[in-house]
């Protein structure tokens, strides 16, 4: 997606080893505390690693994924290293989720750049990527599984997802609804955003409340 040349390739290269140092600190610590079955840890990160994902979306793409995703990855590890119970494993979470932080403000940053210099483009790319989002995680065997009982445990859930990373980015820091320049497919784009935001909010609110209900009941 950045190529390999110039400063884009010193970027990308850097951005790659810091997200394999993150891989390597999380692996250690789930390896030597035991808190999950090393074998079947160790299972499913070839199963994933060999089964390969190359997502290839076009830059401007990249830019607006990107910055939802290490948004999403940065609340996910900092809420999964609070119900840890343990001080080290919310420690090693809550560096990692510091460098995430960093990511995220970087592609946050770029993008609303671009959507300066290309609004119509960015906003194209803008409601694809909300529409179609889904995190790196979802090519792990038996996923849907794995989802459930994240959200469950409210790690990261269709509240978070609206509340935490949707209506902050897109909503206030791109304001996409007021963002000018728009002509023919630009404009329908942003229509539709508008009204995937308006749906997603009534569904992080019914979620919300269906799970308020189920404590309550507990």
């Amino acid at each position: 997606m950045f190529g390999s040349d110039g400063a884009w390739g010193t970027w990308v290269r850097r951005w790659t080893a810091e997200e394999g140092r993150h891989a390597m600190a999380i692996y250690g610590y789930l390896m030597t505390s035991r808190a999950i079955d090393p074998v079947e840890l160790e299972r499913s990160r070839m199963a994933q690693v060999s089964g390969g994902h190359t997502p290839d979306p076009p830059l401007h793409e990249g830019f607006i994924y990107l910055a939802l995703q290490e948004l999403a990855t940065r609340i996910s590890h900092r809420n999964t290293g609070a119900l840890l119970g343990d001080p080290v494993g919310h420690e090693v979470m809550k560096r990692v989720g510091s460098d995430e932080n960093l990511h995220q403000l970087f592609y946050r940053d770029l993008a609303a750049a671009a959507i300066q210099a290309d609004p119509n483009l960015m906003m194209i790319a803008m409601e694809k990527q909300v529409r179609n989002f889904a995190m790196p995680g979802v090519g792990i065997p038996d996923f849907e599984r794995h989802a459930k009982l994240i959200a469950k445990a409210g790690i990261y859930d269709l509240q978070i997802h609206h509340e935490q990373i949707l209506a902050p980015v897109v909503l206030r820091q791109w304001d996409a609804a007021n963002i000018g320049g728009l002509s023919g497919d630009g404009a329908a784009a942003q229509e539709r955003l508008m009204k995937r935001m308006s749906t997603s909010e009534r569904v992080a609110r019914r979620y919300a409340d269906k799970r308020a209900a189920a404590l309550q009941d507990a």
